[in-house]
């Protein structure tokens, strides 16, 4: 998968969308909780939903505006005697009204707003349009076209800048009654504050590891027992990364790098030339950013695991083995020094649009340095 298409998937699961996607998997307890807020006639009036990226979140965000916008009214409001029970599932069918608009994007109850696509270059936007943000206030403020609840779902909040944080901070000082703010974030902890203290908030776990694999499974049949599993600790609970990565060649290509790397303190000269070539054959086919993004997880992966003085299971045959000659050659501080200059080495050659088969060389010199 190409790098433009990997951001325009988002959190997509096998090309359907958060909006569309009427299942969920593993996040029970969350949902729980969003139903019990409901069912209390207390509900808040705005969430952040966190979590790493790829599990499920915005999935949760409109599962949850699905299942506001059927309701109509306040949550709780059972009425008077043979009212219904309360409900006891967010699910709403993908036959029923309101899933089909939600789906569609045209409920006039529902807002969505998400980083907007860079025709030119081609990829999403770094950041959420101040002006797209600046448009959630007077949304919420209308009277509802249906009686109900209005809704307005902010995907990858964390990508606002400081003047659409500014601008939700001023709705969440004065929440309009009847009126549903969800907001998306990986980074939860990188928002201001104040509007951290302005939201209920929910965390998502990781999936575990059986659930990946079963997703995978259904998604990508292609792949066999032992690749969904090497997939599922890859991604570490990410169905979406998982995804993304068999779609790249992401598993290849990380056997690839570790069979390179164990040939430290030596390094191969001529297969890291040709893993080099491999890599920035194309500009556009996602294998640099596939394999520098790889090679930067692993080696958080490998101090984290040096700290902690135990390694973690293995993606593939070897890893432990790399790993132990790796830490008696060097200690803990020195291979975190290398984590960190190999990531600040990627992202200059990324702002400066350096050669990206020399950066590539240039990490790996780094590594040999420190296993010599």
């Amino acid at each position: 998968m190409s790098r433009a298409r990997a951001e325009a998937a988002g959190s997509e699961v096998h090309g359907i969308p958060p909006r569309a996607n009427p299942d969920l998997f593993g996040h029970e307890d969350s949902e729980r909780i969003l139903l019990d807020a409901w069912n209390s006639g207390r509900l808040p009036h705005a969430w952040l939903i966190g979590g790493p990226p790829g599990i499920g979140k915005a999935t949760l965000a409109f599962r949850f505006a699905r299942f506001v916008l059927s309701q109509g009214g306040e949550g709780g409001d059972m009425g008077l005697f043979g009212a219904p029970p309360p409900p006891s599932s967010l699910r709403i069918e993908p036959d029923h009204p309101v899933f089909r608009r939600v789906a569609a994007g045209g409920h006039a109850d529902l807002l969505t707003v998400e980083r907007q696509r860079d025709e030119k270059r081609d990829r999403l936007k770094r950041d959420i349009a101040v002006d797209d943000v600046r448009k959630i206030g007077p949304f919420l403020r209308k009277t509802s076209a249906e009686d109900g609840w209005r809704v307005a779902v902010i995907d990858g909040a964390d990508r606002m800048n400081l003047s659409g944080l500014n601008a939700i901070l001023k709705i969440l000082e004065e929440p309009p009654p009847g009126a549903l703010l969800l907001l998306v974030s990986d980074n939860p902890g990188g928002m201001l504050p104040t509007i951290r203290s302005r939201c209920r908030k929910l965390t998502l776990n990781p999936l575990p590891e059986g659930t990946v694999m079963e997703l995978l499974a259904a998604q990508r049949p292609d792949l066999g027992p032992e690749d969904r599993a090497a997939l599922a600790r890859l991604s570490e609970g990410s169905v979406g990364r998982a995804t993304d990565l068999a779609d790249a060649g992401g598993l290849g290509l990380y056997r690839e790098l570790l069979e390179l790397l164990g040939t430290l303190p030596r390094l191969d000269i001529a297969a890291a030339h040709a893993f080099g070539d491999k890599l920035t054959r194309k500009q556009d086919d996602g294998l640099y950013e596939t394999a520098t993004g790889l090679l930067v997880w692993w080696l958080a992966r490998f101090a984290r695991s040096l700290a902690r003085g135990a390694w973690p299971a293995e993606v593939v045959p070897g890893e432990a083995a790399l790993m132990t000659r790796l830490a008696n050659a060097r200690g803990l501080e020195r291979w975190v020094e290398v984590w960190e200059k190999t990531q600040r080495l990627f992202a200059r050659a990324e702002s400066a649009n350096l050669d990206r088969k020399q950066v590539v060389l240039n990490a790996l010199a780094t590594l040999e340095a420190a296993a010599s």
